[in-house]
């Protein structure tokens, strides 16, 4: 760890532990919606938010009514604070739910410690909704060997699954070192604060280590 990573750990240590979880909330939800896949559900981070919402609305529904016009102000930059909270919570709640709705199999057979026990309980409903009424639509009409909505019989797999070639805008958040594109002989070293355009597989582990954050 060099001067600038320990200034800036310094930093954040001051910094109210709200803003801090803006700012992570407002990194997990560009990064949700500019990855191929489903991330890792910060389960931390959002029942500290979830929490902190639960706390506003009470306090906005106690102090309504309030004549005071110092309350009033007070009131009227709570609730502003909250509509942004809760506008990041939900955005990046639906970019996840969307990406469950469109890679349902891929993601229970790869990532289903990515979710959260709600998103769990979503995506198992979900796939057998799914399966009871592709079956009963046209499936029970195949042969038993072609009704597999995962069969992978002839090396093709039925799974449609994300991208991960896609290209996805990156900034190192520290020295991470070379980064070999597969399927290429392409490398280059990323170092602190370069942003790069660059395959999805090639920074992957990068961003799930937090060495490299999606902007």
């Amino acid at each position: 760890m060099d001067i600038d990573d320990i200034l800036a750990d310094v930093s954040r240590e001051g910094e109210p532990q709200e803003s801090r979880d803006l700012q992570e909330l407002t990194r997990a939800w560009v990064a949700e919606r500019v990855a191929p896949e489903i991330l890792p559900y910060p389960d931390a981070l959002m029942d500290r938010v979830l929490e902190r919402i639960r706390r506003q609305i009470e306090l906005v529904e106690e102090q309504t009514g309030n004549m005071d016009p110092k309350t009033n102000f007070r009131l009227i930059v709570i609730q502003t604070e909250l509509e942004r909270f809760k506008f990041l919570v939900r955005s990046f709640l639906r970019a996840r739910i969307a990406k469950i709705d469109k890679h349902p199999l891929h993601i229970l057979q790869t990532a289903s410690t990515h979710l959260s026990t709600s998103e769990s309980h979503y995506i198992t409903a979900h796939q057998a909704l799914l399966s009871t009424h592709y079956h009963s639509s046209f499936l029970s009409q195949f042969p038993a060997a072609l009704q597999r909505l995962d069969d992978t019989a002839g090396g093709i797999s039925m799974v449609d699954t994300p991208d991960t070639d896609a290209a996805v805008f990156c900034r190192a958040l520290r020295d991470v070192g070379v980064i070999s594109v597969e399927g290429t002989e392409r490398a280059f070293e990323m170092k602190r604060g370069d942003c790069w355009v660059v395959r999805w597989n090639a920074v992957r582990e990068r961003v799930l280590a937090g060495e490299v954050e999606l902007i």
